[in-house]
């Protein structure tokens, strides 16, 4: 069981004892922090409200809900949506900010509430550190009788999302429609049930479903990695399908599997959608630390700039805005377009994927095909108490002193043409291990020789 109190904002599993899980208390605590926060920083006293399908959401969300209104600030509900949907409602309704009930890719037994400003986007670390200390001070001012805040269950949020996405200049709807590509999704038992199939059956495609049931218990490991969709790669090729496509239970996150049955690689999503948006506009793109340096390489390819930024939503938003990136993201999956918004969203993923696969007159395989092959292996060991990760990682730094390094969000060293990414999780009491290379054994080697180095460190054989 765990709770976790950051910047990002609240996330724990459901159950026990206040303080330690997330419980009834610390989602009260939480969210008149952020309250107080918006009437602080805001002139509208409206926040918008939004949940993936977990089983434990719709509780969370009448907790929210009486919270902030006895704040005295007005509840827009989206209810059932997704988080880049939640985002683009908050400025569309010009809100004074935004939470979203979602723990993305963990498991069922956790939740969480992601904490939005007014531009609909992540807070920032300064403003997620105001909410924590307003947290631990306790100084919250409830509204008196006459001031409670009004709440308005918002209708058809999703597909104002969906038509604005259809209306950018580089979907090509038609193209698309003329294809009538077959394509088989996985809903995750969440709200991509509501917003990936409905977009997809506009743009003309015969769409299959699997978990379609928004019940939140999830047919399996709700992250949308390769171990986790051998299902769905069994249905694409089973139905002769063009494609497969799984998102996590917020639908921020986006990954495809080929007509052949074979991983597209979740990384490669926003290689291949930057490889699209390029062709047509010249620019700069940015991820994270962690993700793959394939997506420098086509950046280059097609006359821009590349930059890496700390491992996170808003510091990917950061950056793009630093250097004018056209598109950006992580390499889970998550594709940032800042011309429909700054957030993560699996949606207008999707549009520009299918508009690349319509107007290119090639395969899911044929495309994956056209870029340089990196493996990234993701590991991680469990944090204990005894554990200092500054001087775990300080001594990492100096056993690699001989090769360039980056230490702007935990430690990256770059060993020739391989790479190793040490950091702290900002979700899980965990330390994160990114390993790439060409070679699959080379980068597993490499993660297991990081793994055994900090091992010898922790035992004090260093």
């Amino acid at each position: 069981m765990a709770l976790i109190k950051s910047i990002s904002g609240t996330r724990g599993t459901i159950g026990g004892n206040a303080g330690e899980n997330l419980t009834a208390k610390d989602i009260v605590e939480s969210t008149s922090a952020f309250a107080q926060w918006v009437l602080n920083t805001t002139e509208n006293p409206l926040v918008v409200l939004g949940r993936d399908a977990r089983v434990s959401g719709s509780i969370i969300s009448r907790l929210i809900s009486g919270t902030l209104r006895m704040m005295g600030i007005k509840v827009l509900d989206l209810d059932l949506s997704t988080t880049p949907t939640v985002e683009i409602a908050v400025t569309i309704e010009g809100a004074g900010g935004g939470i979203v009930i979602t723990a993305s890719h963990n498991p069922k037994q956790w939740n969480a509430l992601k904490f939005l400003n007014n531009s609909g986007e992540f807070i920032s670390q300064t403003d997620g550190q105001e909410i924590l200390d307003l947290i631990e001070s306790g100084n919250i001012k409830y509204a008196t009788i006459d001031k409670l805040g009004k709440y308005e269950k918002a209708v058809g949020y999703i597909q104002k999302h969906i038509d604005i996405i259809l209306g950018l200049d580089l979907i090509k709807s038609e193209a698309i429609i003329e294809k009538q590509f077959r394509v088989v999704v996985d809903c995750i038992n969440s709200t991509g049930a509501l917003s990936i199939v409905p977009l997809l059956e506009q743009l003309g495609c015969e769409v299959l479903t699997l978990n379609e049931e928004m019940h939140g218990k999830f047919a399996h490991n709700p992250e949308p990695l390769p171990e986790n969709l051998t299902g769905l790669a069994r249905e694409v090729v089973f139905h002769k399908a063009d494609l497969g496509i799984a998102v996590d239970p917020d639908v921020d996150r986006l990954a495809f599997v080929t007509e052949e049955g074979e991983m597209f690689g979740e990384e490669y999503t926003l290689v291949a959608i930057a490889d699209y948006v390029l062709q047509f506009q010249k620019g700069n793109t940015v991820s994270n630390l962690s993700s793959t340096q394939a997506l420098k390489e086509i950046t280059q390819n097609h006359g821009g700039e590349y930059t890496a930024s700390a491992v996170g939503e808003v510091n990917v938003v950061k950056m793009m805005k630093e250097t004018n990136a056209i598109i950006g993201g992580e390499g889970n999956g998550g594709i940032i377009y800042p011309v429909l918004h700054y957030g993560r969203d699996a949606l207008v993923g999707v549009a520009l994927f299918m508009s690349y696969l319509a107007t290119s007159g090639k395969s899911v395989s044929k495309i994956r095909s056209q870029y340089p092959n990196y493996t990234i292996i993701k590991d991680k060991i469990n944090l204990t108490p005894e554990i200092n990760i500054s001087e775990l990682l300080e001594k990492l730094q100096s056993k690699y002193k001989q090769y360039p390094q980056n230490t702007v969000d935990g430690l990256k060293i770059q060993l020739n043409e391989n790479w190793v990414h040490l950091r702290r999780s900002n979700t899980e009491p965990i330390i994160r291990i990114y390993t790439e290379s060409q070679s699959i054994t080379t980068a597993e080697t490499l993660a297991n020789k990081i793994k055994s180095d900090m091992s010898d460190i922790i035992r004090g054989d260093f």
